[in-house]
């Protein structure tokens, strides 16, 4: 079921059904972003919107397994390995004229963001569980004291190299 994006905002706590209607009449005499409104309107904080957004997205995308993925070994090179682990992104393959891109529901703001300063290409965003990412990364982005782990966040960098 995908909710729209005022709705996920009162469901999330962050706005009241009341401030919702009044965003919506308030975009369709301007036809600005719900969020742009509601962050100008009564304060709601770019993260807040951003985490209605992500979860919006998630219910709309392709939950992949990247370890299960056809990768083609053209699109590993369009990012470093340094960015595939900080950015928590993995490049798949393109697909449809876009390059699929595989991150987490929790990462999903901070790849795409990534994503578009860094990638000269139309990017599609799959999510998948973290520890999947993680084991992906580790096969085709391996670095020195890296887990799969990591990308949960469960353990940092040093825990890992112990």
């Amino acid at each position: 079921m995908n909710l729209p994006i005022g709705e996920l905002l009162v469901k999330m706590g962050h706005i009241t059904d009341k401030q919702r209607r009044f965003i919506l009449e308030k975009q369709k005499a301007s036809g600005r972003p719900f969020g742009d409104i509601a962050e100008e309107s009564f304060g709601i904080s770019a993260r807040a919107v951003e985490a209605a957004w992500a979860e919006q997205y998630s219910e709309l995308t392709r939950h992949v397994d990247p370890t299960l993925e056809q990768v083609d070994s053209d699109v590993l090179p369009l990012i470093t390995r340094r960015q595939a682990w900080q950015f928590r992104v993995l490049p798949l393959r393109y697909e449809g004229g876009s390059l699929l891109v595989c991150t987490t529901r929790d990462h999903l703001v901070r790849a795409l963001n990534f994503a578009t300063a860094h990638i000269d290409s139309n990017v599609f965003f799959v999510l998948s569980e973290p520890e999947a990412l993680g084991e992906g990364l580790l096969r085709y982005y391996p670095m020195d004291g890296m887990t799969p782990q990591m990308v949960r966040g469960q353990i940092g960098r040093s825990d890992a190299t112990r």
